[in-house]
């Protein structure tokens, strides 16, 4: 047990490791670009919102909070489509857990989303907000939620791509889609009454409340927070589960 442990955590950061050197080889600004990308998505539809269609009490901060952890997830999930097909010829020659392929390659991400704490922090700063001890668990705790609804989210696109290659370009549009429907762009508080099922039906409507909320007033609403919780749950119960029906093909197909 011990062994297998030890063998399972060396492969997962070798492997870790490997996608860390690639994201930005041959690239000038490196890291710069994972912060820089969200950055300009955040002031373009700040821009937007706040000058053509009228939200003057919309604030920066309130899209900035939650445009990086949309970010975390929209990037391991764009990249789920690849973390077996691009690993073909490893899967055909060498035989070990598969579903670490996923999960570096979701850790390759919560990396770059840690490393970009600090700026979201350098912002709420500049706007006269001041760190809230309560941050030291509130953080880990939706670092956490998140991580395991993005490593289900992940492991179930992943491996049905392998048998539906048109699942990369659905991806996108779902994606896409997605986006407009989440509270990243406008709180929850102005969602209209008569839709507010949208966000409770939405996975990652209440975590990114959630992460609205923590950034801003060091709080989190306890029912979103279990909402979050249990979509994590669930999206990780199904990947894992469809991930092991369909484990043993892997080889056959890629």
């Amino acid at each position: 047990m011990t062994h297998a442990y030890h063998y399972y955590r060396d492969l997962v950061r070798v492997l870790l490791t490997k996608e860390l050197k690639l994201r930005y080889k041959f690239t000038v600004l490196g890291y710069v670009w994972s912060v820089l990308h969200p950055l300009a998505f955040a002031l373009v539809y700040y821009v937007v919102i706040s000058n053509f269609m009228g939200a003057r009490g919309l604030r920066f901060l309130e899209i900035i909070v939650v445009m990086f952890p949309w970010q975390w997830l929209q990037n391991s999930v764009t990249a789920s489509n690849n973390f077996f097909l691009g690993n073909w010829m490893l899967i055909k020659k060498v035989r070990f857990p598969r579903s670490t392929l996923v999960l570096a390659g979701v850790l390759n991400d919560t990396v770059h989303f840690v490393a970009s704490v600090p700026i979201i922090v350098i912002f709420l700063l500049i706007s006269g907000h001041l760190p809230a001890w309560s941050w030291l668990g509130l953080i880990p705790l939706l670092v956490a939620v998140q991580f395991a609804f993005t490593f289900g989210l992940a492991l179930l696109i992943g491996t049905l791509n392998l048998f539906f290659r048109d699942l990369e370009r659905i991806t996108a549009i779902v994606t896409m889609l997605w986006f407009f429907v989440t509270p990243i762009l406008y709180p929850a508080s102005r969602i209209p009454a008569h839709l507010e099922w949208v966000l409770y039906c939405n996975p990652f409507g209440p975590l990114a409340e959630c992460w609205r909320q923590a950034f801003l007033h060091g709080t989190m609403p306890l029912d979103l927070a279990g909402l979050a919780a249990g979509y994590a749950a669930l999206f990780a119960w199904i990947g894992y589960r469809v991930y092991r029906h369909y484990e043993w093909r892997f080889a056959e197909i890629v």
